[in-house]
């Protein structure tokens, strides 16, 4: 497939970390684009474990093993929680039981929103590589919060207003994320907002994130002046004929870098911590061939990790110290 591209932008990878397959083979398969395709985008789109909903017992091993490899290989995550997306689905649709369909197709319109630009034209197109220069400010730092907007239902649809203002400010409220984590517990360092729709205007889209910029709950680093990258498209979001979603005019993706991300990445690694001081479970792994030197190594990795995002959200306060 590659071979026939003309112009290879990168590549897409969805998996799970919770999983064996979807850590071990996921890890593997990054790796060796890592090795065939060094020059090229990675994205991956991950779902982590979620506080409350497990499927695996190991969950807490695989997610920080396949992390301790994502670090190394992926340019830029996307971290998903099917936990947060079940509640959305709950919340904004109003489906009681919502399918793993349900939780796919909501993540399908953000993987669409991002690839939109490559497919038709707009007013600012963004590419794939763009993501990455425009939201990753360190290297180990690439892993985003996404958010989508309008979700509502099509009985709902009637009396819900989608303008741009109204759209742009439903993504940064704090249970819109599609992980769980409060985003007002840290701070954003970059945002992307992709809109799509054939009346968006940049002048409409300015005016909303200069209204963002000045709410109190949405912190940026004070080292990231601007913040914001913005990709206007005009083809508007289609409407699959199975689809909870009502057909929209104008939608917005968020994808936000937030030092909140660390909470994600904080929980698993005290689940982590739990199992390993009993050594529980790692038979299994030992016995495919793996070291025991190999989780403790990715361990102390996820929390130089924890260590990197407190780092980048405290230099200013820092500072401002050393000031006075």
């Amino acid at each position: 497939l590659a071979d026939d591209c003309t112009g290879l932008q990168g590549f897409l990878v969805f998996s799970s970390v919770g999983g064996g397959t979807g850590s071990g083979l996921g890890s593997l398969l990054l790796e060796r684009l890592s090795v065939d395709y060094g020059k090229k985008s990675k994205l991956g789109f991950t779902v982590y474990p979620s506080p409350q909903v497990s499927t695996s017992v190991v969950e807490p091993y695989n997610s920080v093993l396949a992390t301790h490899s994502l670090l190394e290989h992926l340019d830029v995550g996307v971290v998903l929680d099917n936990e947060a997306i079940y509640d959305i689905c709950r919340r904004s649709l109003g489906i009681i039981r919502p399918t793993y369909s349900n939780l796919n197709r909501l993540i399908a319109q953000v993987v669409s929103s991002l690839t939109a630009s490559l497919r038709f034209d707009g007013a600012l197109n963004v590419d794939i590589n763009e993501f990455q220069t425009n939201l990753v400010p360190y290297p180990r730092i690439h892993f985003m919060l996404s958010a989508y907007a309008p979700i509502v239902s099509a009985e709902k649809a009637f009396h819900e207003e989608s303008s741009v203002a109204e759209i742009t400010s439903s993504v940064f409220e704090p249970n819109a994320a599609f992980a769980k984590c409060d985003p007002r517990s840290g701070r954003y360092i970059a945002v992307s907002l992709n809109y799509r729709g054939a009346d968006i205007f940049p002048k409409d889209v300015n005016a909303a994130v200069a209204s963002i910029k000045t709410k109190k709950s949405i912190q940026f680093v004070d080292w990231s002046p601007t913040g914001m990258k913005i990709g206007i498209n005009s083809q508007p979001p289609t409407q699959i004929p199975t689809d909870d979603l009502a057909k929209a005019q104008r939608s917005v993706c968020s994808i936000a870098n937030s030092t909140a991300i660390a909470e994600v990445f904080a929980r698993v690694d005290a689940k982590f911590d739990l199992m390993y001081a009993k050594r529980a479970f790692v038979h299994w792994f030992v016995g495919e061939g793996m070291e025991e030197g190999e989780f403790s190594e990715a361990r102390e990795n996820l929390a130089m990790l924890e260590h990197d995002y407190a780092e980048v959200s405290q230099e200013e306060e820092d500072e401002d110290e050393e000031e006075y």
